[in-house]
């Protein structure tokens, strides 16, 4: 519980400054978008603390619970300010910070939360992430992340993975399209595998999407729908940017034809910053989640020395990618010094 206790402030805190912005506007909407941007910059760089770890035999009931109310807290924040939005109650320049605020949370937050639950092995807790995706208009990440990422990681046949050299605006369509297609194909197969005959996977992604859409437009009519649309949009940016960021460059060495060495500490990129950690729910501490996916949160270690490290925290660096000139000339720099150090996978075939 002890280390739990930082998580929960510091990843419910927003949630308060959301719902109190949808209900009062004024400071509260400006608290909510400062405490998600420059509040949070400032932490990162001014505490030098590092997030404790949790021993993995410990009970994580109460991380559980945390990532329950998060999600739940998600789909109010969701409703409320679709409700905001679409409405008269907020003025343009309220509506546009409140936009940012909450977008950044689902982003950041609804999306860390919703990735740790689709790696918990309880059905109800995995269904929670799942409906969190799908409420985002992003349902298929939960195939395509499980059963295509973490199989594939730092390799062409991940579409998640970015390649050294490719931007952002490059990145985003490929991935998007690419891990789409790879999560519908890998379903498919494991359900003739199985002999499973009942309804894919995807219809219920994309009718949990229609039906959310539907819910926003009986909140706020057309408005409602542009305003879910938007944020959904803004929110699926930011998931794709930690993808972007947290792989850019890496890859994994073929030791034989069509098969890779082990995913390893080297094939992410993590970052140590204290407040964005527990923002995030450890998220930035990748490398180890990659190497034990189903290990809680609270016990991700930060592999350092074994893993390359971002400069910058993560929120940070999903910002400089949006300035690819400037993304180059940071991450080129990083990526030169950490192959410098560590010896360079020999490209396959499939990378020429």
């Amino acid at each position: 519980m002890k280390l739990i206790r930082f998580f929960a402030l510091i990843a419910l805190i927003p949630v308060a400054l959301i719902g109190f912005g949808v209900a009062l506007g004024g400071w509260a909407v400006v608290a909510a978008l400062a405490y998600i941007t420059l509040v949070a910059f400032a932490a990162d760089e001014g505490v030098a603390a590092m997030a404790p770890t949790a021993d993995t035999e410990a009970d994580f009931a109460w991380a559980n619970r945390l990532s329950v109310l998060l999600a739940v807290s998600h789909f109010t924040l969701l409703a409320a300010t679709v409700h905001a939005l679409s409405g008269n109650t907020l003025g343009w320049g309220e509506k546009l910070a409140l936009f940012f605020a909450a977008g950044l949370f689902m982003g950041q937050v609804s999306n860390s939360n919703a990735h740790e639950l689709i790696h918990r092995p309880t059905r109800g807790l995995f269904a929670l992430g799942k409906w969190v995706y799908i409420s985002l208009l992003f349902g298929h990440h939960t195939s395509a992340h499980n059963k295509i990422h973490h199989r594939y990681v730092a390799s062409p046949r991940d579409p998640n993975s970015a390649r050294e050299g490719e931007t952002f605006y490059q990145f985003f369509p490929r991935a998007w399209i690419g891990a789409f297609k790879a999560g519908y194909e890998v379903e498919h197969a494991d359900m003739a595998r199985a002999g499973r005959s009942g309804p894919h996977p995807y219809v219920t992604y994309l009718a949990g999407a229609a039906g959310m859409l539907v819910i926003s437009a009986l909140i706020g009519g057309i408005a409602g729908v542009l305003a879910h649309l938007c944020l959904a949009f803004y929110a699926q940016v930011q998931l794709m940017l930690s993808d972007y960021v947290q792989h850019y460059g890496l890859m994994r060495a073929e030791v034989r034809p069509g098969k890779l060495e082990p995913v390893g500490p080297q094939h992410s990129w993590n970052a140590p910053h204290w407040f964005t950690t527990h923002l995030m729910l450890n998220a930035p501490r990748h490398s180890d989640h990659h190497a034990h996916p189903a290990r809680p949160y609270p016990a991700l270690r930060l592999r350092d020395g074994e893993a390359p490290m971002l400069p910058y925290s993560l929120p940070a660096m999903a910002t400089l990618a949006l300035v690819p000139k400037l993304w180059q000339r940071v991450m080129g720099r990083e990526l030169r010094k950490w192959y410098a150090a560590h010896p360079r996978p020999v490209p396959t075939a499939s990378d020429t």
